[in-house]
């Protein structure tokens, strides 16, 4: 139970959950995806630049920011160290994500050597990223341009970063930007009769393709809202932070009624046929007890997000390791498709099981 658990035992667990997350690779290439034009993408090592390791970086800042810990930050550091010595990577949705980490790297650190990079990347993600139909962000990945398409994603990947570097250069365009993406996704994307969201939406197809209410696809939702809503400091009577929020509680709302009485969720939320799964179960603790923290929702949520904690805490076990997490998971045709993904030690699960404990961890201040 999670009155059991002191202070002290909660850092413990991100500390291992952290440890684990740094020596994670895929020498066999089992978790790799072949990609559209033949690339072969590591989905699981953490030093290799991609959003699974991207995650994995924004929350041991997440960390750092809390605790102090000087290690974390340091190993922060060697992380975009050793990968500004090699080849340029792709800039996409998913890489991304290592610019929201490397904002508050520079903001920590001072260190003017990280702005060309964020300045690069973030001119390209507003002004170059390719747009579907009504304007909304592309989910252009690795090897594929997804055309088109929105997915759920996009929103924790590279939206919450375009608005984190509106705020770092003070540039309204980006915030402003930002803003509208959310309503963008929220429009095409969630579900008007359930209140949970689908993966993608194809303009070309003009339909959500397997209409599945995936579960780690919500979680980032689930996330990245409260978030945006954080790092934006929205106005309570702000018109933007009010219509969030009420699409964040139609979420909520229907998540505690797919809530195992383990305190999980599965990988297709509506679907208790298909596996339990960790990293969605962490990012929905996470997201609802930060909206419960910061008194976005009322005190309501709380069991449903405290039963998701102690969950989290249940599935980690000696070595670090969050049970239950979902391989790397592209667009699906089918529900089918989602039930068949491979289990498996990721670096997002990881991070997403940090995030979740550390919002915990503000319990004890």
């Amino acid at each position: 139970m999670l009155e059991d658990y002191t202070k002290k035992d909660i850092e413990g667990k991100i500390d291992l959950l952290i440890d684990n997350l740094v020596h994670l690779s895929d020498p066999t290439g089992e978790f790799s995806i072949k990609v559209a034009d033949g690339s072969i993408i590591d989905n699981k090592s953490f030093n290799y630049w991609e959003w699974t390791s991207g995650i994995g970086l924004y929350g041991m800042m997440k960390y750092y920011r809390i605790t102090r810990k000087q290690e974390v930050l340091d190993r922060i550091i060697k992380w975009f160290d050793d990968r500004f010595e090699e080849a340029p990577v792709e800039k996409n949705i998913n890489t991304m994500v290592q610019m929201l980490t490397l904002a508050y790297l520079y903001e920590e650190t001072g260190n003017k050597k990280y702005l060309p990079y964020l300045e690069s990347w973030g001119k390209w993600l507003y002004y170059d990223l390719p747009r579907t139909e009504r304007g909304g962000f592309q989910h252009v990945t690795f090897g594929d341009l997804n055309e088109d398409e929105m997915w759920d994603d996009t929103l924790m990947m590279s939206v919450l970063t375009l608005a984190k570097l509106g705020k770092l250069f003070h540039n309204d365009d980006y915030v402003e930007e930002a803003k509208k993406q959310f309503l963008l996704h929220i429009q095409f994307l969630q579900d008007k009769k359930t209140g949970l969201w689908y993966h993608g939406w194809s303009f070309k197809r003009r339909d959500n393709f397997a209409g599945a209410f995936w579960g780690r696809g919500n979680s980032w939702v689930t996330i990245v809202i409260p978030e945006f809503i954080e790092l934006l400091n929205l106005k309570k009577n702000d018109a933007i932070r009010q219509f969030l929020i009420t699409s964040f509680q139609y979420q909520l709302d229907a998540l505690k009624k797919y809530q195992t009485k383990d305190g999980m969720w599965t990988t297709l939320i509506d679907d208790s046929t298909s596996y339990v799964e960790g990293s969605a179960t962490a990012g929905f603790a996470y997201g609802s007890l930060k909206a419960v923290h910061n008194r976005y929702v009322s005190e309501d949520y709380r069991e449903m997000a405290d039963k998701g904690v102690n969950a989290v805490l249940d599935n980690i076990d000696e070595t670090g390791s969050l049970a239950h997490v979902s391989a790397g998971t592209p667009m699906g045709e089918t529900k089918d498709f989602y039930k068949g993904i491979k289990i498996s030690t990721m670096p997002y699960g990881q991070s997403m099981a940090a995030l979740c404990l550390i919002e915990y961890l503000k319990e004890f201040y």
